[in-house]
């Protein structure tokens, strides 16, 4: 429940509007509220410090649809990851005003406008074929409040690249290193910024890269301090863990 729900509640009981019977079992609805095939947590901001994101990933068209719809009555902002075509069409005709963001597969109402926000998240993406999950990274850590700056194309194969970027890397709180193939990046970026590093593997790759799996791999065994890692393609919780992170400046 939110602090205006709360006070309406108030309000309602101490007028007369309501009975404590009815107060009690909306305050009981407003700590979830149960869809026939969700049930949607409303009091994530409070707990969490951001509302429930939505992964639609398996999700009919209309559960994502009315998921979205039912969430937006209750919250202004709203990200959904892993969306395809037909999924952010049916969700943004149920809850207009929206905007899917193709190559990352979201959707999100209420994304502050670019360079915006507090502190400084980067996001390093290794090469052209990184993006969609470095673009959800980006994303996630600007929903979040975060002002987000991505370099996109600054994998080891060419180093002079990702110096080039390094003053740029430098002023922000979190780093978010993307890469497959072998997963070098953030090993390599983590021996050269003060900032925590978030490495975040995607299954880009040939054959022996088995879906990510070797990039994940080598960013566990990085002897670089300061780096983590999020799974395979996670580009959200990498975001998410960066924008955290942030937060901590303020």
């Amino acid at each position: 429940m939110t602090r205006e729900q709360f006070i309406r509640l108030l309000t309602s009981l101490h007028t007369g509007e309501m009975t404590l019977d009815q107060a009690l079992a909306q305050a009981d609805r407003h700590t979830f509220e149960p869809l026939e095939f969700a049930r949607l947590d409303h009091q994530r901001a409070e707990r969490l410090g951001f509302p429930e994101v939505v992964f639609a990933q398996g999700k009919t068209p209309d559960q994502l649809a009315a998921i979205c719809q039912t969430h937006l009555k209750a919250h202004p902002q709203l990200l959904v990851t892993r969306a395809d075509a037909t999924q952010a069409a049916a969700a943004l005709t149920a809850a207009p005003g929206g905007e899917h963001h193709t190559l990352a597969k979201t959707l999100t109402w209420g994304l502050p406008p670019q360079n915006t926000g507090c502190g400084l998240v980067a996001v390093a993406a290794a090469g052209t074929a990184d993006l969609p999950v470095a673009l959800e990274a980006a994303l996630t850590a600007r929903m979040l409040g975060a002002k987000v700056e991505l370099t996109a194309d600054v994998g080891v194969a060419g180093l002079h690249r990702l110096a080039d970027a390094l003053p740029s890397l430098r002023q922000a709180r979190a780093v978010v290193a993307v890469a497959g193939m072998e997963g070098a990046l953030p090993s390599v970026i983590g021996g050269l910024l003060a900032a925590p590093v978030i490495a975040c593997p995607t299954s880009v790759g040939y054959g022996a890269s088995m879906g990510g799996l070797a990039a994940l791999l080598a960013m566990l065994n990085s002897c670089a301090p300061g780096v983590v890692v999020v799974n395979i393609d996670n580009g959200f919780g990498a975001g998410y863990a960066a924008a955290l992170i942030n937060r901590q400046g303020e």
